[in-house]
């Protein structure tokens, strides 16, 4: 019995202690990073690019620019929840579309490095910030690429512009899934030990089922083309986000390409196809 009890204690100890340290692991890589070590990426980078603090109705936010050429194109990656503007890192760090295409990447309020504001929990800010990052590059050659939360930030805009690319979109409030993981952040006895990030991101989940609602029946309204890449095995922002739209739009107007089994993190494990796809569409 009192070796029982002495094998329980030790694995119990295992236990808090391999606890403990995923969740400082946790914590570390889903923090957003710091200048410094979002431009580590691009070292051998054919193009060096630019890390600027930009300003929009009051907030400060980070923005990284890749720009060869003003006769290109130009795609502006836009993040989800929780995210930031190195999620595109490996398109921006890309040789082959670095010649092909001008690119931008910035972080969306609440989700800057060390970001003391709040995510505005609202696409119709978002869009605005959206518009005025595009403000001066000419319309016909914007290509606005909308990754998860992105997706319905790209399809908010309704000016004509190149084409507009989503990933695996959260466009659709009825499929939208509330993860057990919310409580943690809605319990206040159990916020301390959400960090802040995502704290960030949950407030903007809860919210994002509501504000989809006065959008998601006029998606199709836009006068641009659509492109939806999603995988089928996506539970995080499930694939009927993108029939959603299929059944909204005419066949002329949008193209949806299924990745079988691919999941929620096709933005990164899905490269190859998504690169080849965005090249595709730079004519």
């Amino acid at each position: 019995m009192k070796i029982f009890k002495k094998v329980l204690k030790v694995s119990s100890i295992i236990l808090f202690i391999l606890l403990i340290i995923l969740y400082v692991a946790f914590v570390f890589f889903t923090a957003p990073k710091s200048d410094k070590e979002v431009l580590e990426v691009y070292k051998k980078s054919l193009i060096t690019p630019v890390l600027s603090k930009e300003k929009f109705k009051g907030f400060t936010y980070r923005k990284i620019q890749i720009q060869k050429d003003t006769s290109l194109p130009t795609i502006v990656f836009v993040h989800g929840t929780i995210g930031s503007l190195d999620n595109f890192s490996k398109y921006l760090s890309d040789s082959l579309l670095q010649t092909k295409v001008n690119m931008i990447s910035y972080d969306r309020v609440g989700y800057n490095y060390k970001d003391e504001n709040s995510v505005q929990e609202s696409i119709a800010f978002e869009k605005e910030m959206l518009l005025n990052i595009i403000k001066e590059i000419p319309k016909d050659k914007v290509i606005l690429l909308g990754y998860s939360y992105g997706g319905p930030i790209t399809l908010a805009v309704k000016e004509k512009i190149k084409k507009i690319i989503l990933l695996a979109p959260a466009v659709y409030a009825k499929v939208e899934p509330m993860p057990w993981m919310l409580k943690l952040y809605q319990w206040k006895i159990t916020r301390w030990l959400v960090p802040k990030i995502w704290k960030q991101a949950s407030k903007e989940k809860l919210s994002h089922k509501k504000d989809l609602n006065n959008f998601q029946n006029t998606w199709s309204v836009t006068p641009n083309e659509v492109v939806s890449i999603h995988g089928d095995g996506d539970w995080i922002v499930p694939y009927s986000n993108s029939l959603f739209l299929y059944n909204q739009f005419s066949k002329k107007q949008f193209k949806l390409i299924t990745i079988p089994n691919a999941n929620h993190g096709l933005v990164w494990s899905e490269f190859k196809v998504i690169k080849k796809e965005i090249l595709k569409h730079l004519d």
